[in-house]
């Protein structure tokens, strides 16, 4: 005992003159020969990163940590996180005779507070990936920081577990912001089934990513939001299940961290501004809470009734689930028969938990189908990987837990008795049945409406009469037979456009002059002629200035701002420089045009209305418009403004921005709003437009994201007008916060949406008109 103390006391003073030879920030390498303690820091070779003691709790603890030189506040990795120092004076860290990396306290006794548990490492290196490696004198690693993180997981680092060796690379939350020791929570990899990252909380599941599908994990879209930033790589061999996260070269510095909340985080470095920014988070919503829905139950974000029962099955308590707690989940409709059974497939889903699952990445999906139908215990199939349409089999065995409808989801097929499945078929005859009646009594009442039809032509041949005169009077005539040539007798191939009167169809003029032809559909003469006329006599009077001569190839995210602009400048032209200043009334995407050189247009003028004054208002029984662009106090009270116009210009915003229509199985001012709450605005941006962002563009993303929610508020008076939004956007005048925004579109129930999500090819747009006078 007393000459082991002789020894340490040795050791602490060979140790105590090491340190007063040596600099604050020391280089990259520790040896048996030299120490650090105090203020001095290791020093990663090209910078990055820096090793040593630092304090929390007011200077109380101290603790061995690393941390990015520009950021010292992120520190990625503690050492003696659960056993802090007093002081930091009395912190020593070496290399200990045997091989390990050491934390001694020379203020007891030269107590050891912290080691590496190694063995035979000669030198400890910090490299400039902020891993810290301990290797022998043959340059072989006995230990690194990497296999041990805290809650932060670094470029190259990984998650994951050894299979050989049992050993979890895992990471735990800090217990606060100013106490690094284990916190709650834990970010592990499940290597039952398919394996996926599950989030706990003392014992207990709060998150799961879904399976890795080939490119992602299945329940986590915005991973792949800014893959031209980060590269991912998916291990799962015999020996190992890893997931490991790479910045790509020249691309900002990232980290992934798991905060006291639970919630993780990957944030990215902005040397421009010295900060981090939170790319990309989960739990997302309600629905990323685990088990929400319970067994068989399907969780929605977006939909008015979050959590509802997959086809072929109802909620186990029906009372429960009027009260809103939905976590008992469903259970079957009709039992499986085990010979006479079938498959519904759900699509768009994170798949559900598969720690009871079975995989087999060399099966077809048509294998996988196969099986699960031969085998009695299995309750649903989907491919394990979702590249090249889809190859691999996970098969599900028992109840399927954690179900959600998603961004980018797959396909899911889920087993059902065939009674149920023909049950579906029934109702669809018996819905025919239904449309052939609702078909023969309108045929009947075809036939007592003649008389109004013969007063209708009557009425159309005083209105054509009507239109002449305007025509005569500031527009130039074609002949039908000029515009047939001019557009090939109206091909379908020169469609350009299709409204709720009639086909528009481009045409070049034999002077070369391109055009538009708008041609009335037959059975819309009547009712769209007093439309088209006004259209024609607002175009009339309107004066467009010439196109921009630029051209451009794609829709980056500079083309989607030049379009913004236009269209925001084209609405500015109506309501304030125009002759006649007017309201649009129906502005939508569909009433874009863009030229070959990417120019926007505002078109289809059909419902326009003049109006005198900005700050003048009036009210009409006549609401015409389009579901999800009108505005709360138009389609409520009949109220016509030019605020009705930057209303729809928001939802308009909002719908270029994300690459996504507002419409009634996706509420995208709600979803906008939600993500800008929890300051997730760029979540909302297109994935297909993230490749090659700046950081400026980023801004710019942010920017016009803010002023469509501040057009689309509920009252008139909270929203700019147009001669202020273009300031606005152009980082010339300053922005408020805006306010929760009212959404005036139909709310639909979840068997609705599930609907909607089946057939993904369908368009949703109601254009609604009502015959009644102006």
């Amino acid at each position: 005992m007393s000459q082991s103390l002789g020894h340490h006391r040795l050791l602490l003073a060979f140790l105590s003159v090491l340190l007063l030879t040596a600099s604050a920030v020391a280089d990259s390498t520790l040896t048996q020969q030299r120490a650090i303690g105090g203020d001095q820091r290791l020093a990663s070779p090209g910078g990055a990163f820096q090793l040593g003691l630092f304090s929390l709790a007011n200077n109380t603890k101290w603790f061995l940590g690393i941390w990015f030189t520009a950021s010292p506040d992120a520190v990625v990795w503690v050492a003696n996180r659960d056993s802090p120092l007093d002081g930091s004076s009395s912190g020593i860290v070496a290399l200990s005779g045997r091989g390990a990396l050491v934390l001694l306290d020379a203020a007891s006794n030269n107590e050891t507070i912290w080691s590496s548990n190694s063995s035979a490492a000669a030198v400890a290196r910090l490299q400039d990936d902020g891993n810290l490696v301990l290797a022998d004198a043959a340059g072989a690693v006995q230990w690194q920081s990497f296999d041990h993180p805290t809650d932060t997981f670094l470029s190259g680092s990984w998650a994951g577990q050894d299979l050989q060796t049992g050993a979890v690379w895992s990471a735990s939350s800090w217990r606060s912001a100013d106490d690094p020791s284990t916190g709650d929570f834990r970010y592990v990899m499940d290597t039952r089934g398919s394996p996926e990252l599950h989030v706990w909380r003392k014992g207990r599941k709060t998150y799961r990513t879904g399976p890795w599908n080939g490119v992602r994990f299945s329940g986590c879209p915005g991973m792949t939001t800014f893959e031209d930033l980060v590269e991912f790589q998916f291990t799962h061999t015999g020996d190992e299940v890893s997931y490991v996260y790479r910045d790509r070269v020249g691309s900002p510095v990232s980290r992934m961290v798991l905060t006291e909340s639970g919630e993780v985080q990957r944030m990215v470095w902005n040397p421009a501004t010295l900060a981090w920014s939170v790319f990309w988070s989960v739990p997302r919503d309600q629905c990323d809470v685990y088990g929400v829905c319970g067994p068989f139950g399907v969780c929605n974000a977006v939909g008015a009734v979050v959590c509802g029962c997959i086809r072929g099955f109802l909620p186990r308590s029906p009372a429960e689930w009027r009260m809103r707690n939905s976590s008992g989940g469903c259970a079957r409709s009709t039992p499986l028969q085990c010979g006479d059974d079938g498959f519904y497939v759900l699509h768009g889903v994170k798949l559900p938990e598969t720690h009871n699952s079975s995989v087999d990445a060399g099966a077809s999906l048509a294998e996988c189908g196969r099986r699960c139908l031969s085998n009695c215990y299995c309750t649903a199939y989907a491919a394990s990987d979702i590249r090249g349409g889809g190859t691999g089999c996970i098969q599900w065995f028992g109840e399927l837990m954690d179900t959600r409808l998603g961004d980018d989801g797959q396909d899911l097929f889920v087993k059902l008795a065939m009674s149920e499945l023909r049950l579906e078929t029934t109702k669809t005859n018996k819905l025919v049945v239904v449309i052939v009646a609702v078909i023969t009594t309108f045929a009947l009442l075809l036939l007592l409406l003649g008389l109004l039809i013969w007063r209708k032509i009557r009425q159309r041949n005083k209105q054509v009469t009507e239109f002449d005169d305007i025509v005569r009077g500031e527009c130039p005539a074609y002949h039908l037979e000029t515009l047939k040539a001019a557009t090939d007798g109206f091909c379908p191939k020169n469609e350009i456009g299709c409204g709720g009167f009639g086909t528009v169809y481009k045409g070049q003029m034999i002077d070369g002059q391109e055009i538009a032809v708008k041609k009335l559909s037959a059975g819309n003469r009547v009712q769209g002629l007093k439309e088209f006329k006004n259209e024609v006599d607002l175009i009339a009077k309107l004066q467009h200035p010439q196109p921009h001569p630029k051209r451009r190839a794609t829709l980056s995210w500079k083309t989607r701002m030049d379009i913004i602009f236009g269209i925001a400048r084209g609405l500015l032209y109506l309501h304030q420089d125009s002759r006649h200043t007017m309201i649009h009334r129906d502005l939508k995407a569909a009433n874009v045009l863009l030229n070959r050189e990417m120019v926007a247009k505002i078109s289809d003028f059909g419902i326009a209305k003049l109006f005198s004054s900005i700050g003048d208002h009036q009210v009409t029984e006549r609401i015409v418009g389009t579901y999800g662009y009108m505005s709360p106090e138009y389609a409520m009270d009949g109220m016509v403004s030019f605020m009705q116009d930057v209303y729809s210009f928001g939802v308009l915003l909002l719908e270029i921005i994300s690459g996504r229509r507002n419409q009634r199985s996706f509420n995208l001012i709600a979803h906008a709003w939600m993500l800008f709450e929890e300051n997730k605005s760029f979540e909302l941006l297109d994935p297909a437009m993230c490749n090659g962002c700046s950081l400026t563009e980023l801004e710019q993303v942010a920017t016009c994201i803010q002023v469509g929610l501040l057009c689309v508020q509920e009252s008139p008076s909270q929203r700019p007008q147009m001669a202020a939004v273009i300031p606005m956007m152009s980082h010339q005048q300053a922005l408020e916060r805006p306010l929760r925004p009212v959404v005036c579109m139909p709310v639909s129930t979840l068997a609705d949406l599930l609907n909607v999500q089946e057939d993904t090819s369908g368009k949703v747009e109601l254009t609604i008109t009502n015959l009644e006078g102006r």
